[in-house]
């Protein structure tokens, strides 16, 4: 399929200027005029280019190939005696508009869904003994083609082709289908999908694989491989080990708590307290309580 071709012609510049001939009073009329021409996707042309007119004639040329303006016309190059940094500023500004105008290109693809990145290309199945649906939605714009081939040559039996349908995002999407009915599961890899946008090169591939095929309770899982059950082992291992490690601790930290409330002595009956005199209170009372006063 053939590149799309995208011309942004950017600007364009005129001057006129009025020139008075020395050998008579005639005024004659002369036009200057530049062109920036910027492009994407264009094969064997630069992205950005600019030239100079006076009188239709060429003067001047930049392109971003050799990201340098020069002189078309001999008496174009003695410029330089009067100001030797004409070329050079020239050069400069070119690779200003060259910048600015790869940008403006940026944001018009943009809003035109001109970006040329390729769609989500899924295959479907209703059932086991269904078609096998090719879809492919999200691409612009809508001259894309869709097919199935088998060992590398388009088939054109057995398959029902969609139409093309838009999205709300002003995207498009189509579909067609593969009936497998007489397909032995074994030759499956000898049929695929193909997808093919206007101005891409590449194409899009989905080889038909029962492991990504998609189905009404959702993708087919792909069996687990002997590196993943080990992982999937292993982290088990680790979880039940440290909650046994945090059971353990809980079930210490509780007995240790026990034992520690079980070695608390606490006195019955408490001694009393002490005079300041630091002698029995108890004794002095009975002591004083049977001495008589002479």
């Amino acid at each position: 399929m053939k590149q799309k071709q995208q011309h942004f012609p950017m600007e364009t510049w005129t001057l006129s200027l009025l020139l008075v001939s020395l050998h008579g009073a005639a005024a004659v009329t002369h036009s200057l005029k530049y062109f920036d021409t910027a492009s994407s996707g264009l094969p064997n042309f630069p992205e950005f280019v600019s030239v100079g007119l006076v009188d239709e004639l060429e003067i001047s040329h930049y392109d971003s190939n050799t990201r340098r303006a020069e002189p078309k016309q001999d008496w174009m190059s003695s410029v330089t005696d009067e100001d030797p940094e004409y070329w050079k500023r020239n050069t400069e500004r070119s690779l200003g508009q060259q910048q600015w105008n790869k940008h403006n290109i940026e944001i018009a693809k943009q809003r035109f869904n001109q970006t040329g990145e390729l769609p989500l290309v899924s295959l479907l199945q209703k059932t086991p003994s269904s078609p096998v649906c090719c879809h492919a939605t999200g691409f612009y714009p809508e001259r894309a083609a869709l097919f199935w081939r088998k060992d590398g040559e388009e088939l054109h039996e057995d398959v029902d082709h969609g139409e093309i349908l838009p999205n709300h995002d002003g995207t498009f999407q189509m579909s067609v289908d593969l009936k497998l009915s007489s397909v032995p599961a074994g030759d499956w890899r000898r049929y695929e999908c193909v997808f093919q946008l206007a101005g891409v090169e590449t194409d899009a591939v989905t080889r038909l694989d029962a492991a990504v095929i998609r189905t009404n309770g959702g993708s087919t899982e792909k069996p687990f491989d002997m590196t993943t059950i080990i992982i999937i082992i292993a982290a088990v291992a680790v979880v039940a080990l440290l909650l046994l490690l945090a059971v353990g601790f809980m079930a210490y930290k509780k007995t240790k708590d026990k034992d520690s409330q079980k070695n608390v002595k606490i006195p019955l009956n408490p001694p009393p307290p002490m005079s300041e005199s630091g002698s029995d209170s108890s004794s002095t009372e009975g002591v004083n309580s049977s001495t008589k006063l002479m």
